[in-house]
């Protein structure tokens, strides 16, 4: 029973965290990117905050400014940059092909920089994925933009950001960490802000869009909090797949969008790609631990 409770508060969580993407969308089509970006970071910091509050968490400027954790902050100023702009720029649909992606980003970066052993059906699981991502984006075709570029960048930076997690030093609780995180996107916002120029908008609707956000991403993230304590891992983290199906529903509802067969065959590929690497991870891991045990 409590295994499909689980399951459950994990798809909950990925509807959760597709409606912030919807969210942070709608609030870009108004108002310029740094603004979003800011307000993303003042929320999403004082969120955190209230929770390390309420969880007894330390929040401290020494912890902030660990080599490591600073590295990790550079990571996910680089992916927030990159999110944000590719949801204000291109179909939701695409965004969630591309995100989906990161899994399997993650495992080559561990294979390329951490040194963990790779085999060959996982190097091909990669590569088809990657594949897959080249087939929603088709660059150099005739509905290429420049803009998907953004989204694979900052995939790439929230792969790093999670490969730096692994090797922070393991006192910093994660809660300290989300919040160092987003209060790191503030001065990225506030930048964007000064080079595009753009003007600040007090609009009623984006106030509303973005308080939508922070609340939803809260809302996910202990969905997801509460789903890993009560299953294990192995369990319930596949089902992480589902919010390509809740961000591509809504992009389809809200925003009227209709994926071509390109962006569903890429999507599909990536798809069974990362299924299939974390199947093939899960089995390894057991594989270890029955070595292991006396």
């Amino acid at each position: 029973m409590d295994t499909l409770r689980a399951i459950l508060l994990m798809v909950l969580s990925m509807a959760l965290l597709a409606a912030s993407d919807a969210f942070l969308k709608l609030a870009s089509q108004v108002a310029p990117v740094g603004q979003v970006m800011l307000m993303l970071s003042t929320g999403a910091t004082l969120l955190f905050v209230l929770l390390a509050r309420l969880r007894g968490v330390s929040l401290t400027l020494a912890d902030a400014f660990e080599r490591r954790v600073m590295l990790r902050n550079l990571c996910e100023m680089i992916g927030a940059l990159g999110m944000i702009v590719g949801l204000s720029k291109i179909p939701l649909s695409l965004m969630a092909a591309i995100m989906q992606t990161a899994p399997l980003v993650v495992t080559l970066g561990a294979a390329l920089f951490l040194r963990e052993p790779v085999g060959w059906r996982r190097w091909l699981a990669i590569t088809l994925g990657l594949a897959g991502m080249l087939m929603v984006i088709r660059p150099g075709g005739s509905g290429f933009s420049g803009w998907e570029i953004f989204p694979v960048i900052g995939v790439s930076g929230l792969a790093a950001r999670d490969l730096v997690t692994r090797v922070t030093p393991g006192r910093i609780h994660s809660i300290a960490l989300s919040a160092y995180g987003f209060a790191a996107v503030f001065p990225v916002g506030a930048v964007v802000l000064l080079v595009t120029g753009a003007q600040i908008t007090t609009q009623p609707v984006v106030f509303a869009h973005m308080a939508g956000a922070v609340v939803v991403t809260a809302a996910g993230y202990l969905a997801v909090t509460m789903a890993m304590r009560m299953a294990p891992v192995s369990s319930v983290a596949p089902f992480r797949y589902t919010r390509l199906v809740f961000t591509t529903g809504l992009g389809m509802l809200v925003f009227g969008e209709r994926p071509d067969g390109w962006t569903l065959a890429g999507a599909t590929l990536i798809l069974g790609a990362g299924l299939y690497t974390f199947l093939r991870e899960r089995r390894l891991a057991r594989q270890e631990s029955a070595v292991l045990r006396p």
